[in-house]
């Protein structure tokens, strides 16, 4: 065996490390295709350490949770965006949009006697719900039966009159 310095020790075993790398890294797309993540994981933080030790797989893995952070923000904005863009259209699409009554809050309200007769009747309003009681209202989809206190679609309001509470009115 012939003597070797320190020098090629070490170049000898930065090419072992190269040429491991991809070997690692193959192996690791060969567990994804397998169903395997958690071993592809394994291998990529193996060949996260031959390269940059410990602090290198830090660093990457402090990266790639930055990377997700920022990706599943700008999705949940784009998400919301996408949201209000189908409102506008379906409400812009609804035949009745235009007397479609109009969103409101609480104060608008406050006055009237069908508002009243639900926050002592309504399951929901005393749960501390009020607002979706009044969204309900709002998009007319849904009526807080009188009988029961229970929000009930309109769809189904026949139904729950006959079977549910047993008075229609």
């Amino acid at each position: 065996m012939p003597n070797m310095d320190l020098e090629g020790v070490n170049r000898e075993n930065s090419q072992m490390i190269t040429n491991y790398i991809p070997s690692m890294l193959a192996l690791a797309r060969q567990y994804i295709n397998q169903g395997n993540p958690s071993l592809a994981l394994e291998a990529v933080v193996t060949a996260m350490k031959l390269f940059g030790g410990e602090h290198g797989v830090y660093w990457t893995l402090h990266r790639a949770r930055e990377m997700y952070q920022n990706r599943t923000q700008e999705n949940a904005a784009a998400e919301e965006l996408a949201a209000l863009f189908a409102e506008c259209a379906i409400a812009e699409a609804s035949p009745n949009a235009s007397t479609r009554p109009p969103l409101f809050n609480d104060g608008d309200l406050a006055g009237s006697s069908m508002l009243t007769d639900t926050s002592k009747t309504s399951i929901l309003a005393k749960s501390g719900r009020m607002q979706v009681v009044m969204d309900a209202f709002a998009d007319g989809s849904s009526f807080v039966c009188l009988q029961c206190g229970g929000l009930v679609s309109n769809l189904r309001r026949d139904e729950h009159l006959a079977y549910w509470c047993g008075q229609p009115s």
